[in-house]
């Protein structure tokens, strides 16, 4: 599938035209490929195989990988408006190619060229596709606190840890995972470094997370034991920059989550507005009673408001700037929105909202997820306020 977008200046933008053919595309595939599956796949937690061949087919996990890798180096905001629409029908799925692109993008900003000369090309085509490695057992947002070790022997690497909560860990082969090269140093961020950590001998996967939402998507651990892998894996060749490279993903992780929130509000809203003017109760649908459109007219606000935001954040890192409270702002607002979007839906259909034959159900299950993941909405509020202090002292 091409595109017209372009890397100038290390910004990237891509012509309206080229956008718009570009979400037609998908729109096509949602409708002949995806709605007809979903429940199928949700309800069995099934391993979508041959959508996730389609989307390897389309360029998907080359999305925001630079062309002159193979990618399709879309900016931030085309790659939102897609997850958005795939997660307006079913937003697990973004997942398996999102989490594939925040560990290129570690490789792509910070790889030494050989780095990126080698894995980026597999990882455009779907080739060789993973995920981020930084959640432990006793690590999340506190990712200083984590206890897998790499230990320098010779040509190689030595790891040693459990990695857990994440995602594509069965059918992915290949994960940015973050250890301590330096486990006593001061402060303790500067003892990290990021490695691109392929499935081979000493890299097992541990048991498959049975959850309420975010099915069809495998979501597991990850074991080293005496894990061996050659000292040039280490990304950018220089121990100690792990917490930074590991982080500096973060802002785009976060518009994708945002993203996906939006489609989930987006989808809820949807779903709603369909039902109400079908049920009838009193003799009229249920859109025309006034207490149902009080919830549609605030469902639609707010998903047009974590649109925006979204889209604010998208530019903000497409133009090169540092938007951690913009993307913080995003993250929060839209998560947010698609819990209350898909709560108040839930009341709109009322009884059927609980039945698995309709899809508000899933909606529901899938958007708590987008409250926690990426760093939890406290921990984005204190990083709006700190961001909003630091600009404006008095």
């Amino acid at each position: 599938m091409a595109t017209a977008a372009v890397l100038e200046n290390q910004i990237r933008t891509i012509d309206p035209d080229e956008e718009r053919a570009f979400m037609d595309a998908i729109d096509r595939w949602l409708e002949r490929e995806v709605i007809p599956v979903i429940q199928h796949h949700d309800h069995n937690d099934l391993w979508p195989e041959k959508l996730v061949e389609q989307m390897a087919e389309m360029g998907l996990f080359g999305a925001t990988i630079g062309q002159e890798y193979g990618g399709l180096g879309l900016p931030a905001t085309t790659y939102a408006k897609i997850v958005m629409r795939i997660s307006s029908y079913w937003m697990a799925i973004t997942g398996i190619f999102n989490s594939h692109l925040i560990m290129a993008a570690a490789v792509e900003r910070f790889g030494t060229p050989e780095q990126k000369m080698k894995w980026l090309p597999k990882f455009a085509t779907g080739e060789i596709r993973g995920g981020l490695a930084l959640t432990e057992p006793n690590a999340g947002t506190d990712l200083q606190a984590i206890r897998t070790v790499a230990k320098r022997d010779g040509d190689d690497y030595v790891l040693n840890g459990t990695k857990t909560w994440i995602s594509n860990a069965l059918n992915g082969q290949c994960f940015a995972m973050l250890a301590k090269t330096d486990p006593g140093a001061d402060p303790r961020y500067k003892g990290m470094s990021l490695f691109i950590a392929d499935k081979r001998d000493g890299l097992t996967t541990g048991k498959k997370f049975e959850k309420l939402g975010y099915k069809a998507i495998d979501s597991a651990e990850l074991v080293m034991e005496d894990y061996r892998i050659p000292a040039d894996q280490l990304i950018g060749g220089i121990e100690g920059q792990g917490f930074f490279q590991a982080t500096g993903g973060l802002e785009l992780g976060r518009i994708n989550v945002a993203a996906r929130g939006v489609g989930l509000a987006e989808g809820s809203l949807r779903l709603a507005t369909e039902y109400a003017q079908q049920r009838e109760t009193m003799g009229k649908p249920i859109a025309q009673h006034q207490a149902i459109q009080l919830k549609l007219g605030e469902m639609a606000t707010r998903a047009r408001a974590a649109r925006l935001l979204t889209l604010d954040a998208s530019e903000a890192y497409d133009s090169g700037e540092r938007c951690d409270m913009e993307a913080g702002m995003a993250k929060y607002f839209a998560s947010e929105a698609a819990v209350e979007n898909s709560q108040e839906a839930m009341r709109v259909f009322g009884g059927y909202s609980y039945s698995k034959e309709y899809d508000i159900e899933r909606f529901y299950r899938d958007s708590m997820l987008m409250c926690i993941g990426e760093g939890t909405n406290e921990m984005q509020r204190m990083i709006i306020a700190k961001q909003h202090l630091k600009a404006n002292p008095v």
